[in-house]
């Protein structure tokens, strides 16, 4: 493979005109069907499979009418102080609102809150339930808009008038806050190359790695149906890999102008060593991500593949596009520097520190796993869901009308279930209903059940059940699971589904979801990593750091994004439950960071060793020479992650978090500080291979050390005969 790099490097340097036009090219086709043929993106959220998919599927074939799965709107009108929405003025305002809600695009019924009695004890608030004919992410803005200027009358006489559901919320967005994160690496650059042009090369072969695989995503969105977070992961991923793997070769590149070599065969070598390593890095990325689709969670895999898609496309610029770039840039990106100090340091911060680690080694460890330990510990309450109105941003429409709803109604007014009664194989149809409504509201946590409402043919009714409890508590997932079982005891079968059934199925199935995955990651590791370092004992610490990496990172997002702390210093708005999706991202997206920096790292150190160097030393070489650019990129993650938590979703917000903190703690705690304690304390055992599994192993030769090998040859014959 080295090789081939190596020539690849070399024709893209030597055609950087033909290979520039290529890309361009490309950006430009798929810019063009973004623009073109891109569609709406989804915020549904569903899993074959569920019960509460099930359901929905059981009432568009039985009950159209129900308008199942179709986006739903809650709102909330509160008379002014003094007044009620009973009297005159009050009844003329909610009928009215009603009237105008029945107009809006797309909205198939409205239930009038006089009809339904959904009016508070105090006649002081109304709740009135609006259904769509379309899926929420059909609905377009001037859809959502046109239900919000609904209210423009009312609140002109004084009423209060929020909105609530599906409906109201858009695609999530990232704005321009999230590039600061991109200044920040651009500053990182600065000062470890030193030079303005090398620092600018990253950063422009990342943006276009970004710019085409996001084309791709929205090109592609207009012919499959695709999750709104999508792009968001792609975004987030493929900047912060694209400008690390350019990172890693520029490096390399300037190493080589360094030692005298003409600009085309420094690229050569450079695209045959590092990019070999990248190409490794890349494929743990990618693997990672696309292992998502192996899990059953459509809406999870559509976004691992997006995201995959965009880190191929960052490694196959930085092994071509770079290389042209290179070309057009020349020994220039080894000059101009900019002088960050007076002298230079013989002795760099990366070998003080893997110093100080070797001799201090037992205790280095034992702090380090401790600290680990202590912020791993709030993961034991770690409480999964999905968004609601209750984590909406604390001055939108969505989180006034939960918090008027929740204190006029109860909190299970936000989170209505709809239970399904199918009596199609009763004896007594009007018997078994009638039991069923009984029966369920005998059951803990109910707070009313509204008459049932029929179909056509008679055999199935649709119930609305109003909780006691938030859409979010573990009473309401208990009740959802009691509603399920009743059909044991009855002469009619029941199903149970609505936007709150259905976060709770997803949200046990990505639970359930997870431990499997993890393992499949686990297992991916060690293979991995057992195939570039021919050791036994090195994959099992890097898997073991990655895994107190995760715990340590779960610890963190649920002291910050469920408990609330240092809510204020980070900006997050609200706080809940952890979105279900994360954890199983985080595992993806942080295994194929942190082996990144494992193969950045340690592959100099087994070389040292495989030259004869004794362990301790080959540690501290390898530490030497990989500590700065692993630290380069681990800061640049860190802050292209960390501009996320800037957004305005919680979703973008609490994934930024984790992932930056993952990068944090896997790159300075784990293979900065505990993966060189660990190889100075079992020195030459750490690479221990049985012979019989050395022989089967094949050389993947990651570092590209056959080739430097092959190419040198003729250099050092050279010198012989001179000598001679």
């Amino acid at each position: 493979m080295a090789t081939f790099l190596y020539r690849l490097g070399r024709f893209s340097f030597r055609r950087r005109a033909l290979v520039a036009a290529v890309w361009a090219a490309v950006l430009v086709a798929l810019g063009l069907g973004a623009l073109t043929l891109s569609g709406q993106l989804s915020n549904s959220v569903t899993i074959p499979g569920t019960e509460s998919q099930r359901a929905i599927d059981q009432l568009t074939e039985k009950f159209p009418q129900a308008n199942a799965g179709g986006a739903t709107a809650r709102v909330v009108i509160e008379a002014p102080a003094g007044t009620t929405v009973t009297d005159a003025k009050g009844k003329a305002a909610v009928e009215a609102l009603v009237g105008q809600l029945k107009t809006a695009p797309k909205v198939a019924a409205v239930v009038d809150p006089f009809q339904a009695q959904s009016i508070s004890p105090d006649r002081r608030v109304a709740l009135a339930q609006v259904s769509y004919g379309a899926k929420a992410y059909e609905l377009t803005d001037e859809d959502r808009q046109a239900l919000l200027d609904t209210a423009n009358a009312g609140r002109a006489a004084g009423f209060t008038i929020e909105f609530g559901g599906d409906a109201v919320q858009g695609v999530p967005a990232t704005g321009a806050t999230e590039g600061l994160g991109v200044a920040v690496a651009a500053v990182v650059l600065v000062i470890t190359f030193g030079s303005l042009l090398a620092a600018g090369i990253p950063l422009l072969t990342a943006l276009i790695g970004v710019g085409t695989g996001m084309a791709g995503i929205f090109f592609a969105s207009g012919f499959l149906e695709l999750n709104s977070n999508t792009p968001v992961l792609a975004l987030m991923i493929g900047l912060a890999v694209g400008i690390d793997y350019a990172l890693f070769i520029v490096s390399r590149y300037r190493h080589e102008l360094g030692l005298g070599r003409d600009p085309e065969e420094a690229a050569g070598r450079a695209a045959g060593t590092a990019g070999s390593a990248v190409v490794f890095a890349g494929l743990t990325v990618i693997i990672a991500l696309a292992g998502l689709t192996v899990i059953g969670i459509p809406f999870l895999g559509q976004m691992g593949v997006a995201a995959a898609v965009t880190v191929a496309i960052a490694v196959l610029i930085a092994l071509t596009l770079l290389p042209a770039i290179l070309g057009f840039a020349g020994s220039r990106v080894a000059g101009g520097r900019v002088r960050l100090r007076r002298k230079p340091v013989e002795t760099t911060h990366g070998e003080r520190w893997a110093r100080f680690v070797g001799r201090h080694r037992i205790p280095v460890l034992l702090v380090a796993l401790a600290g680990m330990a202590v912020v791993a510990l709030p993961a034991l309450s770690m409480q999964l869901g999905l968004p609601n109105d209750s984590t909406a941003a604390p001055e939108s429409t969505q989180r006034k009308a939960y918090e008027i709803a929740s204190r006029s109604f109860g909190e299970g007014s936000n989170g209505p279930l709809l239970v399904v009664v199918d009596v199609s194989g009763s004896a007594n149809r009007q018997a078994a209903l009638g039991q069923a409504a009984a029966d369920i509201q005998k059951l803990p946590d109910v707070a009313a059940v509204t008459p049932p409402r029929l179909n056509q043919a008679g055999d199935t009714a649709l119930h609305t059940v109003i909780p006691k409890s938030g859409p979010s508590s573990a009473q309401t997932e208990d009740l959802v699971a009691a509603i399920r079982t009743e059909s044991g005891h009855l002469d009619a079968k029941l199903s149970v589904t609505g936007q709150t059934a259905a976060n709770i199925d997803v949200s046990e199935k990505l639970s359930d979801a997870m431990l499997p995955y993890l393992a499949l990651i686990v297992g991916l590791a060690f293979v991995l990593l057992m195939l570039v370092f021919r050791s036994v004992v090195v994959p099992l610490k890097a898997t073991i750091g990655f895994l107190g990496s995760v715990a340590a990172t779960f610890g963190a997002v649920v002291a910050v994004f469920q408990w609330g702390w240092l809510t204020d210093l980070l900006g997050v708005e609200s706080t809940g439950p952890i979105m279900s999706m994360l954890p199983i991202l985080l595992i993806g997206v942080l295994f194929g960071l942190a082996m990144d920096y494992q193969v950045f790292l340690v592959t100099r150190m087994r070389e040292e060793h495989v030259h004869g160097a004794e362990p301790q030393e080959a540690m501290v070489t390898g530490s030497r020479h990989g500590a700065r650019v692993v630290v380069a990129a681990a800061l640049i993650m860190i802050s292209v992650f960390a501009g996320f938590v800037l957004a305005e979703s919680s979703l973008i917000q609490s994934i930024g978090f984790a992932l930056a903190f993952g990068v944090l703690v896997d790159a300075f705690v784990v293979r900065m500080t505990l993966v060189p304690a660990v190889m100075s304390l079992l020195g030459r055992g750490a690479w221990w291979l049985p012979k019989w599994l050395d022989r089967i192993l094949p050389d993947v030769d990651v570092e590209g050390e056959k080739l430097t090998k092959h190419l040198d040859e003729p250099e050092d014959r050279e010198l012989v005969g001179a000598s001679r």
